[in-house]
């Protein structure tokens, strides 16, 4: 960390700075992994933290909550301790520090949205390796790094080079739309961490509820989300002021068959600071709409782009996250071909509508949230032939708002269908942070009852699995949705009947 000091990292974080000003060498890590001169930062720390790290010989310790006597060692041991209001305001520091260090020609894409977000940034991802980009992404099937509460991708990014033995060229990084440490929401998230990405990019999927208890209205996730676009756009009023002749081109991509995206697009637009672009399947779209979905296809303008049959995906969630990925990829200005290449041959995430078997139809969903569920229903009813059988796991440690809100979903999305319903809490599968409360299993079945849908209730998940597939016929489908607590049905599935048709 060249010229950088104790101090002067403070005054970046917020924070007061307990002990000396020193230069600070080394990067952004966590106190495990911590080697002598790097900067670990930490929610929480208490002395046994603070004596772990001085004989690691770090740089200095930034934390939101020094417990115990965590002070007292700090100033005792002569380490350095900067306590921060936020630690989200380190951990933004660390990202843009990161990028900055590491990165700073690199090709950058933020995708940030309610639903949807994985499999977009994975798809761009892949198309930019096809297309000879050393690429970094931070998505993964179960969306462990996405968070961006601690500096695990600034930690990626600077042993990128030691792992790959070659330098960033691209990023794709997934933002979460709303994040929260202990049951508060972390204000300003997805701004804050596309401001310090500084990306050339923006896709935004779409504005729904989830995260209940950290927001909780739409109109507060809206708020969220849109200051991912605020922050590229103050970029691009930067950039305009100080007329660069090298200035990045940014742009943001939004889609436009999301009402709440189409009025952030009117709010944006009256700022006049940003090159917008859309996707969807409206023929009368707003002006800035350049990707159409059609029945035949996807348009770029007024070109066909990719024929229908040429695509590797249906459902209506899938083609809009293909939309946004070859929206994105465009303006990088890959070549047509590769993008092409890219997305047919593209497979997807696990758990991301994936089909685990053809007789009977089993499809496993990370659906998790009501538009998702909703959406993720309608793609299944399109394929079943017989009875839809829902396997769905309940939301654990959630809280009861968003476990009311996805049974509604689920309901919604039956309604009117010959379907089945099989509810489980995962207890034998799920850790302390995802077990289902009494108060949350509960609200799902009341909610079940009280709208007249019949159910079968599983504790465990195993029996669940076993019970749905003794009592399906090979005419009927298999949904299995949910969160953390469908995670293992995939294994499980299998290892209960190895004669599943998977061809």
């Amino acid at each position: 960390m060249n010229e950088i000091t104790t101090s002067y990292l403070a005054k970046k974080v917020k924070g007061n700075l307990i002990g000396n000003i020193n230069p600070v060498k080394g990067v952004f890590t966590f106190l495990n992994r911590a080697k002598p001169g790097d900067v670990v930062i930490r929610h929480r720390i208490d002395e046994k933290g603070i004596a772990i790290a001085s004989e690691k010989g770090v740089s200095c310790i930034i934390t939101q909550n020094p417990t115990k006597d965590a002070v007292k060692t700090s100033k005792k041991l002569e380490l350095p301790l900067i306590i921060t209001p936020k630690i989200e305001f380190a951990n933004a520091f660390a990202l843009k520090w990161a990028v900055n260090t590491f990165a700073q020609d690199s090709l950058r894409v933020v995708v940030t949205g309610t639903n949807g977000k994985s499999t977009t940034a994975h798809m761009i991802y892949k198309i930019l390796n096809l297309a000879g980009y050393s690429t970094y992404t931070n998505t993964d099937a179960k969306s462990e790094f996405n968070t961006l509460i601690d500096p695990v991708v600034a930690v990626q990014i600077a042993e990128f080079k030691d792992i790959k033995d070659e330098s960033i060229q691209a990023m794709v990084i997934e933002v979460s739309e709303v994040q929260g440490w202990l049951d508060k929401l972390m204000k300003d998230h997805a701004r804050m961490m596309t401001s310090a990405i500084d990306p050339d990019v923006l896709v935004i999927t779409n504005v729904g509820l989830d995260h209940i208890g950290l927001v909780n209205s739409i109109d507060e996730t809206f708020t969220e989300i849109y200051g991912s676009l605020e922050a590229i756009s103050n970029r691009s009023k930067q950039d305009n002021k100080l007329e660069k002749n090298n200035s990045k081109k940014r742009y943001a991509i939004l889609n436009s068959d999301d009402p709440l995206l189409l009025k952030m697009g009117e709010l944006i637009q009256k700022k006049d600071s940003i090159n917008l672009l859309s996707h969807g399947t409206l023929d009368n779209g707003p002006i800035y709409q350049n990707i159409t979905l059609k029945s035949d296809g996807i348009y770029h303008f007024s070109n066909l782009f990719m024929k229908k049959e040429e695509l590797p995906f249906s459902s209506k969630h899938f083609l809009q996250n293909t939309m946004a990925a070859i929206d994105a990829c465009l303006v990088l200005n890959i070549d047509e071909k590769l993008i092409k290449q890219g997305v047919s041959s593209y497979k997807q995430l696990e758990r991301r509508f994936t089909i685990l078997s053809k007789d009977p139809l089993i499809i496993d969903d990370f659906a998790h949230n009501p538009d998702g569920i909703v959406a993720t229903i309608k793609s299944a009813t399109k394929m079943s032939e017989g009875t839809l059988s829902i396997v769905f796991a309940i939301r654990g440690s959630r809280g009861i708002t968003i476990n009311s809100l996805n049974t509604e979903a689920l309901i919604n999305g039956l309604e009117g269908l010959n379907h089945n319903i099989i509810v489980t809490s995962s207890a034998e599968v799920v850790d302390n942070a995802n077990t289902v409360k009494e108060a949350e299993r509960d609200i799902v079945l009341k909610t079940l009852k009280e709208n007249h849908f019949k159910y079968v209730y599983y504790e465990n998940l195993y029996p669940t699995l076993k019970y749905a597939l003794e009592n399906a016929k090979k005419t009927d489908t298999i949904l299995l949705i949910g969160a953390q607590g469908m995670d293992p049905a995939n294994k499980l599935i299998m290892k209960f009947n190895k004669n599943l048709d998977t061809k």
